[in-house]
């Protein structure tokens, strides 16, 4: 009985000896806040604070800040109750033209986005006075439709441009108030899946590499402390590359709450891998954000950019 009770108390002393260090652990480490909105393009910062919760290594660990739209995610970025946030690119811009105080670090993703369109579009020659859903004005899925017009000799002028929030577009396109629509994903892949739409066009076969989502940090948070920063950005590039389809669709279903034809639908058109922002990218997105319209006086890649994390 002596015996039994000894090894009892010992099993249970590693216990609280392993749990006190754990927590000891994560007290030492550093928080910081990640804001980001549930969808596929936010699943490198989603992979990261995942490995780093599961890991003892590193001075970090981060509080990831969930948002329903958009416009609370930015309202947040830009008071600094984040320290940063996965984000629409050209949002981000926009805020730093406006003397937000932030920086793009690295891509949230490459390609990922499609134009779904109802069944009885033939082709891009038939978006002609067609009703397109977008997001914002202010996002990639605004230049991929000008982008998809003009392959086809068409202007955003000979449609009908609504902005809508994403999760309200499937069933707008199953109900016929749309004609088709370009989003983050896996909305796209929601309404090919319900069977609402088709895929008149995926973003590569348009703009190659296009940049949509950046990740972005405050100036308070690089400049107060550099040395998280730096392994922050370190980490959330190592976990883009890391990030294998199989892995996605595993961080997808636990944040992300999609069933599994929409997410293997869906994740067939992204990729994590190499996010830096570079020159050339940044440019090829400047040149668009004017171009069509989006911003007369985008930041320069040197004042928006860091580069050298």
């Amino acid at each position: 009985m002596k015996k039994y009770l000894l090894l009892t108390l010992l099993v249970l002393s590693t216990f609280l000896l392993v749990g006190c260090g754990k927590a000891k652990a994560s007290e030492s480490k550093e928080t910081v806040k990640i804001a980001y909105l549930p969808i596929t393009h936010s699943l490198a910062a989603l992979e990261e604070a995942k490995e780093l919760e599961a890991s003892a290594d590193g001075n970090i660990q981060v509080e990831l800040v969930k948002y329903g739209s958009w416009p609370e995610l930015l309202d947040a970025l830009n008071s600094g109750q984040v320290d940063g946030a996965s984000v629409l690119i050209e949002l981000a811009m926009k805020s730093k033209s406006e003397g937000v105080g932030i920086k793009a670090v690295a891509l949230g993703h490459k390609d990922g986005n499609v134009i779904v369109v109802s069944d009885d579009v033939k082709d891009g020659a038939d978006l002609k006075g067609r009703t397109i859903a977008i997001p914002h004005r202010q996002s990639s899925h605004n230049i991929l439709v000008n982008l998809a017009l003009e392959e086809n000799g068409l202007t955003i002028d000979d449609i009908n441009v609504v902005e809508l929030a994403p999760t309200e577009m499937p069933s707008a396109l199953a109900a016929g108030t749309i004609d088709g629509y370009c989003v983050a994903e896996p909305f796209g892949a929601m309404g090919v899946s319900i069977g609402a739409g088709k895929v008149l066009y995926e973003s590569n076969e348009l703009w190659e590499d296009s940049a949509c989502c950046a990740l972005v940090l405050t100036d308070k948070f690089i400049d107060e402390r550099p040395e998280a920063a730096k392994e922050y950005v370190e980490q959330y590039k190592a976990a883009g590359n890391a990030l294998t389809e199989e892995e996605a669709k595993a961080v997808a279903k636990e944040y992300l709450n999609q069933k599994d034809d929409v997410l293997d639908i869906s994740l067939q058109w992204i990729s994590y891998d190499d996010l830096e922002i570079t020159e050339e990218v940044y440019d090829s997105l400047v040149e668009k954000v004017k171009k069509y319209g989006l911003s007369d006086n985008p930041p320069a890649y040197e004042d928006f950019v860091l580069s050298d994390f």
